[in-house]
């Protein structure tokens, strides 16, 4: 597995959830992602943890690449449009699909998992199984 120890591994998931804080915001209030960033910034006490290089890595990658990790969503959400996801979901994926496609040192599967662990704490019901299903088939079109 790609990310090492456990101390890694919980990190990298709190820099997840607060990307997808910062992503979440940004999506509801239509602003870019660099913007609610800084007032996210402001917000939050100081000294900043440490995970949230990972956290600022992932919410510039996905805004940097946001129309081809929205295409990849669009074209495999079997039955969904983007625009019909859940805000959450919606968020959760670009993240992933960002790691899948331009984090090498994340594991396919690690990827994965932890979008659907966040799902499971922050979604609907049917949220882990559909992010699952859907990113799985997007990490099989970017192995080939």
């Amino acid at each position: 597995m790609a990310e090492g120890p456990k101390k890694e591994r919980l990190a990298r998931r709190k820099a997840r959830k607060r990307a997808l804080d910062v992503l979440f915001e940004a999506d509801l209030r239509d602003l870019p992602p660099s913007q609610v960033l800084l007032t996210y910034l402001d917000r939050i006490a100081k000294p900043h943890p440490e995970h949230l290089e990972y956290s600022k890595t992932l919410i510039d990658g996905v805004a940097k690449h946001l129309d081809r990790i929205d295409e990849l969503i669009a074209s495999y959400a079997e039955g969904w449009t983007i625009d019909r996801m859940p805000t959450v979901d919606r968020n959760l994926a670009r993240i992933a699909v960002y790691e899948l496609l331009y984090e090498a040192d994340v594991d396919d599967p690690v990827a994965i998992t932890e979008a659907v662990e966040l799902a499971k704490e922050m979604s609907t019901d049917d949220s882990p199984r559909f992010l699952n299903g859907l990113l799985d088939r997007i990490a099989a079109f970017a192995t080939r």
